[in-house]
């Protein structure tokens, strides 16, 4: 079942979500460690002044499925990695299932792995170990694409 995290780590660049408030991220992975790590890379608030991120995080495909089913988020964030259902899989199945899909931020093991991410359409990858400059940056970016096109 998903639930709301903030942090306090503020940004350089205000973005906010879709619908001009605090964006809403979903955070799939079957690891806690891997959910914390993102959430304190990427921080409370994309940008200085930004509203905070309503993180809602999942441990199942089953839960990944039916939140953005539920709508209202403006990223996932999928680990690639995650035991029986990884990211990947998720992914395809959400861009040829949803319509009007929210962007998808895949996670994966290794640099190499990025072609192979290909093949999930995600819209972007990062791999691990997770950077915490590499990642707030490319979050912001697919929110703020995605709230130009919303």
């Amino acid at each position: 079942m998903g639930t709301a995290e903030q942090h306090d780590q503020p940004r350089s660049d205000g973005v906010e979500g879709t619908r001009g408030a605090a964006p809403a991220i979903l955070l799939y992975s079957d690891d806690v460690d891997t959910r914390e790590q993102v959430r304190l890379a990427v921080g409370c608030r994309l940008g200085r002044g930004a509203p905070d991120i309503r993180w809602v995080e999942v441990a199942t495909a089953a839960e990944v499925i039916r939140q953005v089913e539920l709508g209202g988020f403006d990223l996932l964030v999928l680990d690639g990695e995650a035991g029986k259902v990884g990211g990947m899989g998720i992914a395809r199945q959400l861009k040829d299932e949803i319509y009007q899909c929210p962007p998808v931020l895949l996670l994966t093991g290794r640099e190499q792995d990025a072609w192979l991410a290909s093949w999930s359409r995600a819209d972007a990858v990062v791999s691990r170990p997770i950077d915490p400059v590499k990642l707030p940056v490319v979050v912001a970016d697919l929110i703020a694409a995605r709230a130009l096109t919303a």
